[in-house]
């Protein structure tokens, strides 16, 4: 039978080290299993969560994964599964926060990124969303505009704007996952982004970026040159 964690050498500990070196020097398993807190009689906290790794091959399918599913591992039950789906939660709302505070960075789209991944992360649909941007680029709000099927969604470019308008957004970014595809634009997508450019030129709002999140990436229409959003005036 494994020893508890409390049993392992106090340098070795996950807590102690976060503590001492930050959080950046634990791996996915450590992090995991400070959460967990405990494991169970066959495993630590970090043997288990090495475990739903391994099972689930990264941190991201753990945090989507089903109650039913994660129960089927001796030691998480409802509580670890509160515990997880309020850590994810509490990411997803940081991330939200950061990003409403700063401009969007233009040559930079990580931080875009990120927060688009996060507001897509469960979805196993085609989801077109709307990020309305301040004059200074900073986020007023994101919103799902339009569900579609596993791989393809129907859009309206005057509710789109419609929406903007209503935000009273100066610059726009749209997004759309591809839930089991890769990131690339097909060509509608193309025609799409075209269109609503230029309907967003009449109205003098800046079309920053459109951005394709999936599970292997993202596409930026922006990073590819096939968007030039126009200066502020």
């Amino acid at each position: 039978m494994s020893f508890s964690i409390k049993h392992w050498p106090e340098q070795e500990r996950p807590r102690e080290r976060l503590l001492r070196q930050g959080a950046q020097s634990l791996s996915d398993a450590e992090l995991l299993a400070i959460f967990l807190r405990s494991g169970s009689q066959q495993h630590s906290a970090v043997e288990l969560a090495r475990l739903l790794i391994q099972h689930f091959g990264s941190l991201g399918p753990i945090l989507d994964a089903r109650l039913e599913d994660l129960s089927q591992f001796h030691g998480i039950g409802a509580s670890k599964y509160a515990q997880l789906m309020a850590v994810k939660e509490l990411g997803k709302r940081y991330i939200a926060h950061q990003f409403s505070q700063t401009a969007v960075q233009l040559d930079n789209s990580a931080q875009l990124i990120n927060f688009l991944r996060f507001e897509f992360l469960q979805e196993n649909q085609e989801v077109f969303g709307a990020l309305c941007l301040d004059a200074h680029l900073r986020k007023i709000n994101f919103k799902k505009l339009f569900f579609g099927s596993i791989n393809s969604c129907q859009i309206s470019i005057n509710q789109l704007l419609r929406h903007a308008i209503s935000q009273h957004a100066s610059a726009l970014v749209i997004a759309h996952n591809h839930p089991f595809g890769k990131a690339e634009p097909s060509p509608p997508d193309l025609e799409l982004t075209q269109q609503i450019h230029q309907a967003c030129r009449l109205l003098e709002i800046r079309l920053i970026d459109h951005c394709i999140i999936s599970a292997e990436g993202y596409f930026s229409f922006a990073e590819h040159g096939l968007i030039c959003p126009q200066n502020s005036t």
